[in-house]
Order: structure tokens, then C-alpha cells, then sequence
């Protein structure tokens, strides 16, 4: 398949900017053999007794900082990934690239040095300050590029799941946005239960794809983690006849990733797994997801989950009656019809 086959045109009006006033709020288009138009808040009536939810409790970093060179240059730095306490992988932007050996100076004084490039990412070490205390103190929410603002203090909150717990992600796994405790502890009531997996959301997951053959793009690499706990959730949901219900292509791709021949394991570690048309999903019966960009390797995963044409139909359908698109937008409920 070549890249143009995952192409749509979406009005710019449709790209949400702001996240909706409840978290529930959003509307919610579930998709099994027709189309339904619904709320989040209606989720429980999609869903039945020993279905499980599979949440990605990663947790977003401020991981945007602004500084200066030594030689006095503005630079935006994007924390990618925490290596340890003190170094971390990042993207700089500045007027000319940094040197290796040369130090950055960011607003509260403290300095890193840039100790090595490789394919546009800098290795960065902190002097005397954990990151993560360093981000806590200036770092801003890193909101994705078709925001077109800057982040506000309701984005701490907003653009962070209610159940985020591991430091990591640069990124929202933004499926889960639309969760609040509330609705959990009623579906919990009504018998669907949840299971946590990890997996810190990178920058990739905003690059576009660049090659026109899709079968030759490589995917940006993210660590995972599944614990044993979460795994016997699974095997029971499937052995008591629930779905597996991924909330997010997170999920989806850190559940397909711990799957060898059908058979979860817990483990922990990096993937870099591309979900495109002609996957076998091995886990995963149903998915919760936003609204993706056109040629991105979100949206591919999406038409290998439920069929090229009826990713168009969908995405189409949602146009036609104005849903809101990408990270602060609305969901979708994808159930595969062959389960």
C-alpha cells in the first residue's frame, strides 16, 4: 500500500484546541456493523460483564525546556527519553545544531552538556540536578504541533490521564483524556474491569511517515512494560468470554508487542512494532482511539484493525458530522468484526 492511499482532507476548524469542559463530554463514535453517534459518557452501554480495559499509565513529563547557548543563541529543547536520573535523549532546536562538548544554559541556571548525536537526537548529561526535578521546575507541557498555542496550566491537568502514574511520556496516550474516576468505578460496577500496561509515548509518534512504499518505514522505538498481574486479567477476561479492550494505540501496540503466537508474557522492554493493513492481531478484540493525521502511522494501525474502506467510512462519517480531531478531540470505540 503507498502512503497517498492514507491520505483525507480535514477542515482545520475540526482540529481541536482546547480539551472539551468534562472529560466525559466528548463525543464517542462507536463503530461495530454500523456507525453509532454517541457520548464518552455512554461508554458502559457498548460494553458488557467481563470485559477488560486495558489502560497505559504512563505519565507526561514537562518535558519542553528553553534556554541558551554559552555563545548566548535561543534553543527549545524536547526531552525524548530519561536514560538515567541525570542524562536523557533530546531534539534541540536552535539556529545552528550544537556541537558536541558544548553546554546549554536553561532558565533556572542549571546547564547540560551535549555528548553525542546520532540521526538528529542529542545525548544530553545534567550537571548536579535530576532531570525530573529540573523538569518539575520550568518544563513545559509538551503540546503537540497542530496546537497551535502555548500550554496553560489547565494542560497540567488536562493533557494527563486521571490514572497516570510512571514518569516517561512526551506525549499523552490520549484515548485514556476521555476517562474520568467516576466512569471507571461504574463500569467496574457494571462488571468491566481494568488492567494498567506501560508505555512511554514518544515525539515519534507525531513524525509523520516519509516513504511512499509504508512497508519500508521504521518506527520510532518506545519502552514497554506488562506485569504478570495484568496478564492474568487478560487470560481471564478471554476465559469468562470478554473482549480485550485497548484504550489507545499505546496499548495496542504494547499488548501486540508481549504477544508471541497468541501467548501474553510479562516483560518489560523496547518496541518498535508497526501495525499496518494484513496484521494478525493476536490480543486485542476491541480499541478505544482518537482521531488521527492523515499519513500517519496511527491511522495505518487503525485500517489494519478494521478494514481499509471502513477506516475511510469512518473518518469520513466523522467529518460529515463534525467531530473533533487529534489529541484534545473526540473518540472513537472500533470493535473487530471477525471477534
Amino acid at each position: 500500500m503507498k502512503l497517498s492511499d492514507f491520505d483525507f482532507d480535514l477542515p482545520h476548524s475540526l482540529i481541536a484546541q482546547y480539551p472539551s469542559p468534562n472529560r466525559t463530554d466528548s463525543r464517542l463514535l462507536v463503530r461495530n456493523d454500523e456507525l453509532i453517534d454517541s457520548y464518552f459518557s455512554q461508554l458502559g452501554s457498548f460494553l458488557k460483564p467481563n470485559d477488560l480495559l486495558i489502560l497505559n499509565d504512563t505519565r507526561v513529563i514537562p518535558a519542553r525546556l528553553f534556554g541558551n547557548k554559552e555563545s548566548g543563541g535561543k534553543v527549545e529543547v524536547l526531552v525524548e527519553r530519561l536514560v538515567d536520573e541525570f542524562s536523557a535523549l533530546v531534539m534541540i532546536k536552535s539556529s545552528r545544531a550544537p556541537k558536541v562538548g558544548s553546554f546549554i544554559v536553561l532558565e533556572n541556571n542549571t546547564r547540560f552538556e551535549v555528548v553525542d548525536k546520532n540521526e538528529g537526537m542529542y545525548k544530553v548529561n545534567f550537571e548536579g540536578k535530576k532531570i525530573l526535578k529540573t523538569l518539575d521546575e520550568i518544563g513545559h507541557i509538551p503540546l503537540p504541533p497542530y496546537i497551535e498555542r502555548s500550554d496553560s496550566d489547565e494542560d497540567s491537568k488536562r493533557y494527563q490521564t486521571v490514572y497516570a502514574k510512571n514518569d516517561g511520556a512526551v506525549a499523552a496516550p490520549t484515548a485514556g483524556l476521555h476517562f474520568d474516576d467516576l466512569l471507571l468505578s461504574n463500569l467496574k460496577n457494571q462488571g468491566i474491569d481494568h488492567a494498567f500496561v506501560t508505555l512511554h509515548v514518544g515525539a515519534g509518534t507525531f513524525q509523520p511517515v516519509k516513504v511512499d512504499d509504508i512497508e519500508t518505514h521504521k518506527m520510532h522505538s518506545e519502552h514497554y512494560e506488562i506485569s504478570q498481574k495484568t496478564v492474568d486479567k487478560i487470560i481471564l477476561a478471554k476465559k469468562n468470554g470478554g473482549r480485550v479492550i485497548a484504550v489507545g494505540t499505546t496499548a495496542v501496540r504494547t499488548l501486540e508487542s508481549a504477544s508471541i503466537n497468541g501467548e501474553l508474557k510479562s516483560q518489560k522492554g523496547d518496541t518498535d512494532i508497526f501495525i499496518y493493513p494484513g496484521f494478525k492481531f493476536q490480543i486485542v478484540d476491541a480499541m478505544i482511539t482518537n482521531f488521527h493525521l492523515p499519513k500517519s502511522s496511527l491511522l495505518m494501525l487503525v485500517s489494519a484493525f478494521i478494514g481499509f474502506e471502513q477506516m475511510h467510512q469512518t473518518y469520513q462519517h466523522a467529518i460529515n458530522q463534525e467531530y473533533r480531531f487529534f489529541s484534545y478531540g473526540d473518540a472513537m470505540l472500533l470493535e473487530r468484526l471477525d471477534f
